[in-house]
């Protein structure tokens, strides 16, 4: 995003989760480097008066740095509109007032008002062509550092679908596992064969009791040629991730984003995965992982059976809920 480094007001302008919650994520972490101390909030504003808003919005008697996230803008009503595009053109320098939109014909005016009274825009809008997508994957490498020629992010585009979350997390698994110079070479090796099955599907299925699912994506990810370390990688992943943000308590991915060092879509997903899991289940499904890893990268002649018996094993873990399958 070529914004300030930490605007006043902040639109967030579209309807792509990812790009959304990034943009709201990215602020925050901006706030908190200038204030470590920083006071975050977030409302929705349809379910949101003008007055308790207003509220935030005003000078604090004990100073100190705010950030306001206003979820959902195109929902305000108009007295929330007026109050909000006020405060706008003379915001405090104190609070950062970060507002997202789903950009559509729903409170256009309320947006376009923003951006009138000079808000820093962050699109977010979802990708549509197959260009806009081959050039998100390679800005995913850069910004993380490393680099993606143009035939790897076809090649990763067409192993791993169009989703931009599921790219996201293969950029990041890719960058995790290589030097960072991924060529149409590496994707094969990693993604050899894989249409509609990835490590990320054996792991979901694992993670949330599903032993079924867990075995059959597991299988046909091995029989259309996909590396194992991958899954294994992917599984220990997972697990550690459910584990980190069960431990990090109840919150708003958002504010966890900060504290935890992961995205805040990424914090939320594993909030949903984490019910039916106990302490000692997650340490059970971590062992049954990093024995998986040994395994599958040089301690088993049988690679296929250590992923089999470790997808068993971390499903098991899970305490048996409402929502075991």
């Amino acid at each position: 995003m070529n914004l300030p480094a930490l605007p006043a007001v902040l639109l967030v302008l579209g309807d792509e989760e990812l790009l959304v919650t990034r943009a709201v994520t990215e602020a925050i972490q901006a706030a908190r480097a200038v204030d470590g101390e920083v006071d975050v909030r977030e409302y929705e504003a349809g379910a949101v008066s003008a007055g308790e808003v207003a509220e935030m919005l005003s000078p604090s008697l004990f100073g100190g740095r705010r950030l306001l996230v206003l979820r959902g803008g195109q929902d305000a009503r108009k007295d929330l509109v007026a109050a909000l595009l006020a405060y706008a053109k003379q915001p405090d320098p104190e609070v950062t007032l970060v507002v997202t939109h789903a950009g559509g014909a729903k409170g256009k005016a309320f947006a376009d008002g923003l951006r009138t009274s000079g808000a820093s825009v962050a699109p977010a809008n979802k990708l549509k062509g197959h260009r806009e997508r081959a050039a998100f994957v390679r800005d995913e490498f850069r910004r993380a550092g490393g680099r993606c020629t143009e035939d790897a992010a076809e090649a990763l585009l067409a192993a791993v679908g169009n989703d931009l979350r599921e790219l996201s997390a293969a950029c990041t698994q890719l960058m995790a596992d290589t030097s960072g110079r991924v060529d149409a070479a590496t994707v094969a090796r990693y993604y050899r064969g894989r249409a509609e099955v990835s490590g990320f599907t054996v792991a979901d299925a694992a993670i949330v009791g599903d032993v079924p699912a867990a075995l059959e994506a597991l299988r046909w990810a091995l029989h259309v040629g996909v590396d194992p370390v991958p899954i294994a990688d992917a599984l220990a992943d997972g697990i550690r991730t459910v584990a980190r943000v069960a431990s990090a308590g109840r919150g708003s991915p958002y504010q966890l984003a900060g504290s935890l060092g992961m995205p805040a879509w990424k914090i939320e997903r594993a909030q949903r995965q984490s019910r039916g899991w106990s302490p000692q289940g997650l340490v059970d499904a971590m062992h049954a992982a990093a024995r998986c890893n040994a395994e599958v990268k040089g301690g088993s002649d049988d690679r296929g059976y250590a992923l089999e018996r470790a997808v068993v094993a971390v499903a098991h873990a899970r305490q048996a809920l409402g929502d075991q399958r």
